[in-house]
Parts: C-alpha cells; structure tokens; sequence
C-alpha cells in the first residue's frame, strides 16, 4: 500500500494482470467477498491467491 498504481506496470506480481469475466452465483459471489474483506484484500486478488497457489502445488 501506499504505492501510486501506474496503468500497465505490475505493482504486487511480476505480470500485468488482464480483465477477465467470470460467471458465479451469488452464493459463491458472496463469500469470495466476504472472505476477501477478512483478508482484507480485493475480490479480483483473492481469485489471483487462489489461482497462483494451484499450479505451485502440482509440482
């Protein structure tokens, strides 16, 4: 935190992120967003957590 976000310069990975859509139900919805106010995080950088964890467990 506290860093100005600079469009197209990674600031928290090494990639820039790119906007993609997904489709939830509101349940799931929901409690990604719960759950990432408790981490206190973004919706979108608990679903980047997520996603990176899975391929360094499949080593």
């Amino acid at each position: 935190m506290g860093q100005k976000r600079l469009k197209n310069v990674p600031l928290l990975h090494d990639e820039v992120k790119k906007r993609r859509q997904i489709v939830l139900t509101p349940k799931a919805w929901e409690n990604i967003k719960t759950e990432a106010k408790r981490r206190e995080l973004s919706a979108s950088e608990l679903i980047e957590e997520f996603g990176r964890r899975i391929n360094s467990r499949s080593c």
